[in-house]
């Protein structure tokens, strides 16, 4: 799902989305992370947090899926990532991603990305980075 965006610093994209129970469960299993705060509301409800929240991983997944798949382009390289995780986040709560282009070295094709993630009805920062990434045909 390639976008037509012009890749010049200052450009941006935005992606929304959201994560189930379900969804944080399987990451849970696949990633070996079975703190019981991602899962288990009886434990959550003792935490400063009050209900379970989304692996911190989970979350900034959505960066490897925007800049691998759509923005800049398809089949760009993720050289390295940046981020602090600001704000806890929440199952079934929107979320909206923007990258923003800080930095392009166009003899090298590489760009420095900005990373956050913001929760939709509050517009609070959840997670604050960036990102370097390679792609020969778009940088």
């Amino acid at each position: 799902m390639e976008i037509e965006i012009e890749n010049k610093v200052g450009s941006s994209f935005k992606h929304s989305f959201s994560f189930s129970q379900e969804e944080v469960n399987a990451f849970g299993k696949l990633t070996g992370d079975n703190n019981p705060l991602h899962w288990d509301e009886n434990y959550a409800a003792q935490t400063i947090f009050k209900k379970p929240i989304i692996h911190g991983f989970l979350g900034a997944s959505v960066f490897s899926k925007v800049l691998g798949t759509i923005f800049p382009a398809e089949g760009t390289v993720y050289l390295s990532q940046e981020m602090k995780f600001m704000r806890p986040m929440y199952v079934n709560l929107a979320y909206e991603a923007v990258f923003t282009i800080q930095v392009i070295d166009a003899s090298k094709h590489r760009a420095v990305i900005l990373t956050q993630v913001f929760q939709v009805e509050t517009q609070k920062m959840c997670i604050d980075g960036k990102a370097e990434v390679m792609n020969e045909q778009k940088f």
